[in-house]
């Protein structure tokens, strides 16, 4: 047997060695995100999850050490359905895959009840779209969002639909989720504060598709404008038989009806500049061009818009992990200290949290329809 043949099983079990070591030094992080990616507002869920396979892919590409390792992040994405119950079922599943955080859940009605089950295990979880007030007030310690709640979003629509829209009789309809009395509740109290009568209030579910009863009902009252604290797949067909039945009012929301799809699913019943929504987040000026560049790069990458919550989702996942690279570790109870008093810059611009888990100075971007088209009216804090 020759040298040379010696050699190389020797360095065929060098490279082996050193292959291993490198694995060995490894280290997976596991995310967790959750949305509705089936059901009646599966394009926002899917749009959520784009947002965090973007931080996730652009993480593993730029390479990330924690503790002295390098970090290959995974995520782990379930779909909730928008139902509270379904949610508490993935919730625990990703509890028992021990994620070492939780990107979720887009609905409030689905992210409060989940939220037990992620804070039993000690595992931090950052919603980037769920707004209803008691979410961060549980007291939960690991229970954070990157955008503004109802009682800022509410509050503000009220008070800009007399204000500005000028409205002295409001009707109002929910759709009896978390989500919808909360923001109905909010916003009433800010339209009142401000001289309004609210004419009637209506209710209606997350499910329904026929309104004619209480379009009807609302119509006898002759609002100046109606609110409804509910999403875009209900918002739609409503405006639809509001045109026609006639009820020639202002058509006022929060961000559950605040999306690109917004135009598609309302038709022709969607009047120029008759809709008026909020987004519970915004950028301010100096943050513009970083936000608009980022919203190209989703459309270029998925061949869609951003329908509304997608980079908030991305800054939620880059904010865990920033808050997992100061603390040296990826274990929920090492960096949950850290993310509590992260000062993050994120594509929605300034992150950081204030002892209940809101995010501190939290601002609302206003928007109309007009041209087929969602526009910009004005970002307020």
């Amino acid at each position: 047997m020759s040298f040379k043949t010696k050699m190389i099983p020797l360095a065929g079990a060098i490279a082996f060695a050193f292959a291993g070591s490198a694995a060995a030094q490894e280290m997976v992080v596991k995310i967790g995100h959750v949305g509705p990616v089936s059901g009646a507002i599966a394009h926002l869920g899917k749009d959520n999850e784009n947002g965090a396979k973007m931080a996730i892919e652009e993480l593993n590409a730029k390479g990330v050490t924690i503790g002295g390792k390098k970090v290959k992040f995974e995520l782990l994405a379930e779909d909730d359905a928008g139902d509270p119950k379904q949610g508490t079922t993935v919730a625990q599943k990703l509890v028992d895959a021990k994620v070492n955080g939780v990107i979720g859940h887009l609905n409030s009605g689905t992210t409060i009840p989940a939220s037990k089950i992620y804070n039993d295990a000690g595992i931090p979880q950052i919603s980037p779209s769920a707004t209803a007030v008691p979410y961060t007030n549980q007291g939960f310690k690991g229970a954070f969002r990157v955008v503004a709640n109802d009682g800022q979003l509410g509050g503000t629509l009220g008070r800009y639909a007399v204000q500005i829209s000028k409205a002295k009789k409001i009707a109002v309809i929910d759709d009896k989720t978390a989500y919808g009395e909360g923001v109905a509740k909010e916003f009433m109290k800010g339209a009142k504060g401000k001289g309004a009568e609210i004419v009637v209030q209506e209710h209606t579910t997350d499910k329904s598709n026929d309104f004619a009863a209480i379009l009807t009902t609302i119509k006898a009252k002759q609002p100046d404008l109606i609110f409804f604290g509910g999403m875009d797949a209900v918002a739609g067909p409503m405006l639809r038989q509001m045109k026609a039945l006639g009820v020639n009012a202002k058509f006022m929301g929060g961000d559950g009806i605040c999306t690109a799809d917004l135009v598609k699913l309302a038709g022709d019943g969607i009047g120029e500049g008759q809709v008026v929504c909020a987004e519970a987040g915004g950028v301010l000026d100096a943050q513009k061009k970083i936000n608009e560049d980022w919203k190209a790069a989703y459309k270029k990458k998925f061949g869609v818009e951003v329908q509304i919550y997608a980079p908030y989702v991305y800054d939620a996942v880059m904010t865990m992990v920033e808050a997992m690279k100061q603390a040296n570790s990826a274990e929920p109870a090492k960096y949950l200290p850290a993310l509590k008093k992260i000062k993050f810059k994120g594509v929605t611009g300034d992150i950081s949290f204030d002892d209940k888990g809101d995010i501190k100075d939290g601002t609302l971007t206003l928007y109309t329809y007009k041209g087929g088209k969602r526009d910009l009216l004005t970002v307020t804090k």
